[in-house]
Parts: C-alpha cells; sequence; structure tokens
C-alpha cells in the first residue's frame, strides 16, 4: 500500500480535521521512531500503521481496532500491517497485545501525541517548538488536563517499550518539534 492510498482509504472514512490531523501526526512521529530506534529500512511502514491506526475511530468508535481490522483486510492490506494497527487498542479494544517494538511505540505514542497537540494549542505560539519537558510533565500530571488522553496508557507504553516516563515523553516531543513543519505540510497538500 502506498502512502496515497493509505491517506485515501483514511480519508474515506474520517473527514474531522481533528482525526486526520492526528492520522499525519502519529504518522510522522512513527516514521522519526523508525530511524531513530535503528529501523530506517521500516520508515515507511512505521508510517503507514501511524496514519491508518485510528482508521475507524471516528465512524466507529465502539469497535475502534475491530472495524479497522475488516476495513483494512477490505482494502487489500498486509495482516503485518493490521495486526499493527489493531494491538494499539490493547487492554481497551482488543487482546492483541503489542510485541513488536513498532507495535509498542504506537501504544506509546498514540495517545501522547494527542495531550502534546492540548499542550501546544495552549501556548501563546500554538507550536510545539518552544515547549519543554518541564512544562509537558507538567500537564501530564494534570489529569483535568486532556482528560481523554489516557496517562495509564502511555504509562504502560513506556512500560512496554522499558523506558521510563521522562524518556518517553521526551522523545516524542522531540519527535513532534522535528516533525511539525512536515506535519503542517502534509494537511495542507491533503
Amino acid at each position: 500500500m502506498t502512502r496515497d492510498e493509505a491517506w485515501q482509504l483514511l480519508k474515506q472514512y474520517n473527514e474531522e480535521p481533528f482525526h486526520l490531523q492526528h492520522g499525519v501526526t502519529v504518522e510522522q512521529v512513527m516514521g522519526w521512531f523508525a530511524q531513530e530506534l535503528g529501523y530506517g529500512t521500516e520508515q515507511e511502514f512505521w508510517s503507514l500503521v501511524g496514519l491508518l491506526h485510528d482508521i475507524d475511530y471516528e465512524k466507529w468508535p465502539e469497535e475502534h481496532c475491530i472495524k479497522a481490522q475488516e476495513l483494512l483486510q477490505q482494502a487489500g492490506a498486509e495482516e503485518k500491517l493490521i495486526r499493527a494497527v489493531v494491538s494499539h487498542g490493547w487492554g481497551h479494544h482488543t487482546d492483541i497485545q503489542p510485541e513488536h517494538e513498532m507495535e509498542r511505540v504506537l501504544f506509546a505514542v498514540d495517545e501522547l501525541t494527542g495531550l502534546i497537540g492540548a499542550a501546544a494549542l495552549m501556548r501563546p505560539s500554538k507550536s510545539v517548538s518552544d515547549m519543554e519537558l518541564k512544562s509537558l510533565k507538567k500537564k501530564f500530571k494534570d489529569k483535568k488536563f486532556a482528560a481523554g488522553c489516557s496517562r495509564e496508557v502511555i504509562e504502560t507504553g513506556a512500560k512496554l517499550l522499558d523506558w521510563d516516563l521522562d524518556t518517553l515523553l521526551s522523545k516524542t516531543l522531540e519527535a513532534m518539534q522535528a516533525k511539525e513543519q512536515s506535519i503542517a505540510s502534509a494537511l495542507q497538500e491533503a
């Protein structure tokens, strides 16, 4: 599946700008992590998984990750991609546990990118470029802030990766800072 095919597939089931932006953000962050963690030859695959991970969420939130499996099979996606997408719902929507490092990264960064994005919107700059780990940690500890972003899932993701929470927060923030312009460009081209 090409990136353009994946993008068209995502747009087939998602219209809300927020959901499209989240898909592109996770796509870019996953690509960054592929390079960072030594999986550069798999960067395109990691990115596609990130782009498509919430393909079913807008229309079928109660069947999240279950409906994704059906949609991706119908589109002819390879089993490896389907499994990776479905595994990010482990413990909440599915019993497929993230095993590959890529699946663990997706599990860990999905909710966290949402939290970081929400924190950026609160800043005068509306950007992650000037965000520091200290302010992100403060937002993370405030359970009322971006309450829909599960801190438990983020903490579980850090444990799955065998990272401390600060490492996960700082690396994901760094990824979003590095990819902020790419995310904006991808959304403008859409």
